[in-house]
């Protein structure tokens, strides 16, 4: 194992006992230093971003897979010691650890391209410890090299929010010169929407939040209305990121004919009952957004550095971690939440 020396400890936060953010559920920990096993690395974490899947985590929305696990699945990092059989990467690298960590690599959905779909898949802040914290373990295989000259607060979004937002917006077939509603326009969305503009699309944001919709309108989109108001135009496709069940028939009731609504959330409200005249008829398609396999992570980066991608931040001390879960929760965070070393 190659290694840089370091501290024989980290410090970060766990999910102690899940429940509303505003009953504390993170948990300050000090725990002994990690050693990668074979094909990992160890990264020293230079941001790690704050997603609204770990506010699902913390909150109980999502049921814990293990006991006290430490959140974060946006990390940027450097590589401080590697396992054995790693090849790709050397100590002093630059590397990105996201939401997908594990898959079987044999089941049906694997071989065929669907990794996202692996029955056996394994999720960084999840099934392992993740970004909230000095120090990760991150697999080699489903680490990203990432640019050495950038701010690493401002690519941590890219690792999560932007590649499951790619995903999102692949997932709405988007048709080329499109019109594009995005509902709900946070990290993913607002880094989705600059997608979607380089490839020719209009778009249309509907939030509650007035902050957002103004962050909307400088990033290029037609119109920014409530989340719940009318687009003035139909739509081609539109994607669902805030995590409300109410939204999927106002969403696909502003669908045009033969329009896709992308639930991209991994977490949604109960959804009402849908009309089927209203809300299907004239073959409106409803779809899902599941993961995303590590091929949409190459595909988004490049198209990230290709059109100079702008992500909006907003950083927090990695000891206000539970703040940034607390302003997330209540829509207070312009951006996305990134939380760097104190």
């Amino acid at each position: 194992m190659a290694t840089v020396a370091g501290p024989d400890t980290v410090s970060g936060w766990a999910v102690h006992r899940p429940g509303p953010v505003d009953s504390g559920p993170l948990a300050f920990v000090r725990r002994p230093t990690p050693e990668p096993g074979p094909g990992d690395l160890l990264l020293r974490v230079e941001a790690c971003g704050v997603c609204r899947t770990d506010l699902h985590l913390a909150e109980g929305d999502l049921p814990p897979h293990r006991t006290a696990t430490v959140p974060g699945h946006e990390i940027v990092g450097r590589v401080a010691a590697i396992g054995e059989a790693v090849t790709q990467f050397r100590v002093g690298d630059r590397a990105g650890g996201a939401w997908l960590r594990g898959t079987c690599g044999v089941c049906r959905y694997c071989r065929a391209g669907r990794e996202n779909l692996c029955p056996d898949s394994r999720y960084t802040g999840w099934d392992a410890d993740g970004g909230f914290a000095e120090a990760a373990l991150v697999p080699a295989d489903y680490a990203y090299p990432l640019p050495d000259a950038q701010d690493a607060a401002l690519l941590a979004p890219l690792l999560c929010a932007g590649i499951i937002g790619y995903r999102a917006l692949r997932r709405s077939a988007l048709p080329h010169g499109g019109r594009l509603g995005l509902y709900g326009f946070g990290g993913s969305a607002h880094l989705a929407a600059q997608v979607a503009l380089a490839e020719g699309a209009t778009v249309h944001v509907l939030t509650r939040s007035p902050q957002a919709r103004e962050l909307a309108l400088e990033l290029g989109a037609s119109s920014a209305g409530d989340a719940y108001d009318s687009p003035p135009e139909p739509l081609d496709s539109a994607i669902l990121f805030a995590p409300v069940g109410d939204l999927v028939p106002v969403a696909l009731a502003a669908l045009d004919r033969a329009g896709t609504l992308a639930v991209a959330g991994i977490h949604l409200t109960d959804i009402p009952p849908l009309t089927y005249q209203r809300h299907l008829f004239y073959e409106r398609n409803l779809c899902s957004v599941t993961a995303n396999t590590r091929q949409d992570g190459r595909e988004f980066l490049a198209a990230a550095a290709r059109i100079g991608i702008r992500v909006t931040v907003s950083p927090y001390p990695l000891s206000r971690a539970p703040q940034a879960l607390a302003d997330l929760a209540a829509d207070r965070v312009q951006g996305a939440a990134v939380l760097t070393p104190d």
